[in-house]
């Protein structure tokens, strides 16, 4: 049987289980649809900022978001998104 590597998330994940750490919920449905709906609330775009920045910060974050293939805006947007989710990990 071929052994398979893990990252540390799945490594992590798999041990939780291992260690009966899951449990299952009384109605799958119902869980499933209520965090579909957090998630389209999440990630739903319904409010227009504007803002002034520097020119050489634009072009910095333009330059950004081609090496990454996104959308300089989209870029903005993910970042702003994980800072206020507390998600935000800043490497240097």
């Amino acid at each position: 049987m071929k052994k398979v590597k893990l990252d540390k998330q799945e490594q992590k994940l798999l041990d939780s289980y291992e260690r009966d750490e899951w449990k299952s919920v009384k109605n799958v449905k119902q869980e499933i649809k209520k965090h579909q709906e957090y998630a389209r609330n999440t990630l739903k775009k319904d409010k227009r900022i504007n803002i002034r920045i520097s020119s050489k910060d634009l072009e910095d974050i333009q330059v950004t978001a081609l090496e990454e293939n996104l959308p300089y805006q989209t870029l903005i947007a993910s970042v702003l998104h994980k800072f206020v989710s507390g998600k935000f990990i800043e490497n240097k």
